[in-house]
């Protein structure tokens, strides 16, 4: 505190930050806000639940056959022996019909009419096959069918020569397509966050606009502190959402039989990735929220704060689709230019540790965006502190008998 009494900068805005923190935290709005993303998590779990058991009901197409008994039994023969060698390669098939020496059918006729779910069917016989069915089906299926069917007419069909098997647990090439699919999902949740949790900051400074309390605020404490203290509320509030959230949908996810053991271990390890993401998010939503509270700052209604924050959001959005393009070039100028950006800067910083364990670009990084933190603050407030001081519907009466009071000076 100083010598007159008033409290610093920074005791100022640590004494906004814990109103507006608590405010916030207790209000009936901020428990609607958390629970909005449990309920789509759990309509997405459901619905995807839902699509996977119709999926599974769903029956797999068969291939029908029409052909004389002896070669479509040999048919069905060599395709149960096959299905262990051939997974997925060879056809689930069904007999239509067993001909009789010198019978016909019409298979275009048996497809039309048959109840099972036949997707084309096999006439003919073993050294003339005829496939009949819709192109796609028949393209996919011919040369499976012309592997089954020479198989089956083979002198020697079970002349295959054993394979030894030297199995690895991971090539390097699959450890770094893993990663990367690692560093995406990670890049991704970083920036849903950081979108859903940054339009608080613009509410909420509409709202006290409307209200009249930045006034009040103005009056008592520097303006500085009153956009320092807003800005780490939110931060501090952004926290705590994404714990009840993590708390909550983490146990859901487990549920369904889901383990972070499904994804390929980030370079820099589980731990220090989570890390990083906590650290990156406080960083991207520490620049994205002063260049929100600036915007705020210039808008006195919510339609104008929509219009004023649309370009910041495309703005965001471009930023983070380089930083996902960036990353699939590690080393290249496109990854050191989303580094040095700093409003990509931490979703590209994410993805470099899930790719690379090297740690002391981070150190770099961080203080890099510390300083573009501390820059966009500052500008921030000092724009915050002209506009909101500006604000008011009394402002132009006010300049104009200023002016007035000047004149007949």
């Amino acid at each position: 505190m100083s010598q007159h009494g008033r409290l610093s900068t920074l005791q100022a805005a640590m004494v906004v930050a814990r109103r507006d923190f608590l405010a916030i935290l207790w209000s009936r709005s901020f428990i609607f806000f958390l629970l909005g993303p449990l309920f789509t998590l759990g309509i997405g779990m459901l619905a995807g639940g839902i699509g996977q058991s119709v999926q599974q009901s769903t029956s797999r197409p068969v291939l029908g056959i029409i052909m004389p008994a002896a070669d479509a039994d040999a048919l069905v023969a060599r395709a149960k022996a096959l299905e262990g060698k051939l997974d997925g390669v060879v056809p689930e098939l069904v007999v239509l019909k067993r001909l009789k020496p010198g019978e016909t059918a019409d298979p275009l006729a048996a497809l039309q009419t048959s109840k099972t779910n036949v997707a084309a069917v096999l006439s003919g016989d073993l050294g003339k096959p005829l496939l009949t069915g819709s192109e796609g089906w028949i393209n996919n299926w011919q040369g499976r069918v012309a592997l089954l069917a020479g198989s089956a007419a083979s002198a020697d069909p079970d002349a295959y020569p054993a394979i030894a098997l030297a199995p690895i647990k991971r090539t390097g090439v699959d450890q770094a397509r893993s990663r990367l699919v690692t560093a995406q999902i990670g890049q991704t949740v970083l920036f849903m966050l950081m979108m859903i949790l940054a339009g608080m900051v613009l509410s909420n400074l509409v709202e006290e606009k409307g209200n009249k309390i930045i006034e009040v605020l103005a009056a008592a404490i520097p303006m500085d502190a009153v956009f320092l203290g807003k800005l780490f509320a939110m931060l501090g509030v952004s926290f705590v959402g994404i714990a009840v959230w993590f708390g909550v949908g983490t146990p859901m996810w487990l549920a369904t039989g889901n383990s972070l053991s499904n994804f390929t271990a980030p370079a820099v390890g589980w731990p220090m990735f989570l890390g990083f993401g906590i650290v990156y998010f406080a960083m991207g939503y520490l620049v994205l929220g002063s260049l929100f509270l600036t915007i705020g700052s210039m808008a006195s209604t919510v339609r104008k704060v929509q219009t004023l924050s649309m370009p910041v959001t495309m703005l965001q959005l471009i930023n983070f689709f380089f930083a996902n393009f960036a990353m699939a070039k590690p080393g290249t100028w496109l990854e050191m230019l989303a580094m040095a950006i700093p409003f990509s800067s931490p979703f590209t910083m994410l993805a470099r540790a899930a790719q690379s364990p090297d740690l002391w670009p981070h150190a770099l990084a961080l203080l890099w965006q510390l300083m573009w933190v501390v820059l966009l603050v500052r500008g921030g407030a000092l724009l915050f502190k002209r506009r909101v001081m500006m604000s008011g519907p009394n402002t132009g009466g006010a300049k104009k008998r200023w002016l007035f009071r000047r004149a007949a000076a």
